[in-house]
């Protein structure tokens, strides 16, 4: 099965394709034909024969390409890769009509994007995400970035794919630990504006556990559809997009506290979402059964989300860098409901310092 879904841009429109061996001729020929320089970028952790299978594909194109690889992690979202990507091209004279393909997570995803963005002023880009949280998310939005020593994604740029690529069965290499965090991002498009998504999640969760590529394709296009809705009303998050940053406000902030080392970014997000839900309880947009049923998914997909001991002074520089402050006001986004989230300001520090008491989770 084929499933091809058109994301509308008023800068760049492109294709997201979910298909079982999906990087195939068809897809890639008429994006790679007749390009100069094609540079795959990809990292440590991804198998050589996703790599080597790619190649041979863009052969069968009738053009090669070049790989270059960086170190597997969050750590690689750094200044240096950055640089050391960006001087390769210009040794090996990319023109503005060559060609980038990411292959790997987000973190791969991220940087070549960035480098895209801004190498040349702009050349094309592919994604091929193999993770499940690159899948549904950091793949899709035109989001690019790096990180600093202060905090995560502070640099970066709006900078859309020519085409993204998505093939379930590369979810296959992936540890338990890495498909379950990218299984919380899913349950955030669940959350926060997907009930279909949320009643499927819920019913479905053991072929979701067995990777049943059914299931899978399922929960990928809806996220995808959840997120490209959002996006394509607010392209560069003046508004509603900020609501696709449920969980992030103290997901990033932990990833930054422990230097990207102790949490996978789903992980830290799983945290953060059940966090924001508790928020939500306390100022009463959300029932205590709505809390429970939030809870219950978590636990019904196997996603360990407990809170460290850590106080809130602990997370407070981060959190008071997060990218959604206005006017120096720190802003969670918050459930109004299931599948309905909003933005708030009015957080008091006494129900902040109350999320870090254990036993609410």
């Amino acid at each position: 099965m084929k499933i091809n879904l058109s994301i509308k841009s008023r800068f760049k429109s492109y294709s997201v394709i979910i298909q079982d061996k999906g990087v195939n001729k068809s897809n890639l020929k008429p994006y790679v034909a007749n390009r100069n320089n094609i540079l795959i970028i990809s990292d440590s952790g991804i198998p050589k024969k996703y790599i080597n299978d790619l190649k041979k594909t863009i052969k069968l194109c009738g053009v090669s390409a070049k790989v270059l690889t960086i170190s597997n992690g969050e750590q690689s979202k750094s200044f240096k890769n950055y640089q050391y990507i960006l001087e390769h091209l210009a040794e090996k004279n990319f023109a503005r009509d060559d060609l980038i393909i990411a292959l790997g997570g987000g973190v791969v995803g991220d940087i070549s994007g960035f480098v895209a963005s801004t190498y040349l002023r702009g050349i094309d880009f592919i994604q091929i995400p193999t993770t499940l949280l690159a899948q549904v998310d950091s793949s899709v939005g035109g989001k690019t970035a790096i990180n600093s020593k202060n905090g995560k994604n502070l640099f970066g740029a709006f900078y859309n794919p020519s085409l993204v690529i998505i093939d379930p069965s590369h979810l296959n290499s992936l540890t338990e630990r890495e498909y379950k965090a990218g299984l919380a991002e899913v349950i955030k498009y669940g959350l926060i504006d997907n009930r279909k998504l949320f009643n499927y999640l819920k019913k479905n969760y053991e072929s979701i556990l067995d990777k049943d590529t059914k299931a899978l394709s399922f929960i990928i296009s809806e996220s995808i559809k959840s997120k490209a809705k959002i996006v394509q009303q607010d392209e560069r998050e003046k508004g509603l997009r900020a609501i696709l940053n449920f969980g992030h406000t103290f997901g990033h902030a932990l990833e930054a506290k422990y230097k990207y080392k102790k949490y996978l970014h789903g992980e830290a997000v799983a945290i953060g979402m059940r966090c924001a839900s508790k928020i939500s309880l306390e100022l009463k947009l959300i029932t205590s059964k709505e809390f429970e049923a939030v809870l219950e998914l978590f636990d019904k997909l196997k996603i360990k989300s407990n809170l460290p001991n850590l106080k809130l002074n602990d997370l407070m520089p981060y959190l008071k860098r997060d990218k959604k402050i206005l006017k120096g006001k720190i802003r969670f986004v918050l459930l109004d409901g299931i599948s309905k989230a909003k933005v708030e300001d009015k957080v008091s520090s006494k129900i902040l310092r109350n999320i870090f008491n254990k036993s609410i989770f």
